[in-house]
């Protein structure tokens, strides 16, 4: 019997500012309005997911399929911000990626990525020796947004999303590499009834 895939059915997690719960069909147009905005994807490999289309073609449609999706919401405003999810899980490597992962434009450049991605990580890493985040190669802002968080660069290579080869940048941290969540004011994850 196969061991139960700990990246499906997955928890809500609370930090000090923002809800990560599991996305659901009832949530996408207020997704794609947070996802609307061009400069958002700017560097993305994939700059036309502003558009309507494209991004319920090339995100959403993805994102409700993998069972691994998490919405970002601001506590305050009870506003979807975002996005991201967990992928490729190998158990016998014991490694999972964390990526798909947006924010709205009012939730770049304070804490919102780091506490997303602290919450995402100390969950991960009760499973998970190691995370990756596989990022477009001239996706800047996410790139140092990883780095940020202590990701290291492994290397770069192409990656088939879509139907469509693009470069990419692989970063990963290590779970003796992680602070943890702990260490930066989020609290630990709550049950599954968001």
């Amino acid at each position: 019997m196969s061991e139960k895939n700990p990246f499906f059915d997955l928890p809500v997690m609370q930090g000090e500012n923002l809800i990560l719960r599991p996305l659901g069909e009832e949530d996408s147009e207020a997704l794609y309005q947070a996802a609307s905005d061009p400069l958002i994807w700017e560097q993305h490999p994939d700059p036309e997911r502003y558009k309507r289309e494209q991004f319920e073609k090339n995100f959403l449609s993805g994102a409700l399929a993998s069972g691994s999706s998490l919405l970002v919401i601001d506590k305050i405003t009870a506003r979807i911000v975002g996005c991201s999810r967990y992928y490729e899980w190998d158990p016998q490597r014991s490694e999972v990626a964390i990526g798909f992962t947006f924010l709205a434009r009012s939730h770049w450049g304070g804490g919102s990525n780091r506490e997303l991605k602290m919450l995402m990580l100390d969950y991960a890493f009760q499973w998970a020796g190691k995370v990756w985040f596989h990022i477009g190669k001239d996706n800047w802002r996410s790139r140092r947004g990883t780095e940020k968080v202590g990701a290291v660069f492994s290397h770069e290579t192409q990656k088939e999303v879509n139907g469509q080869l693009h470069d990419y940048a692989y970063y990963y941290i290590a779970r003796t590499d992680h602070v943890g969540a702990t260490r930066v004011g989020v609290d630990r994850i709550g049950d599954n009834k968001g």
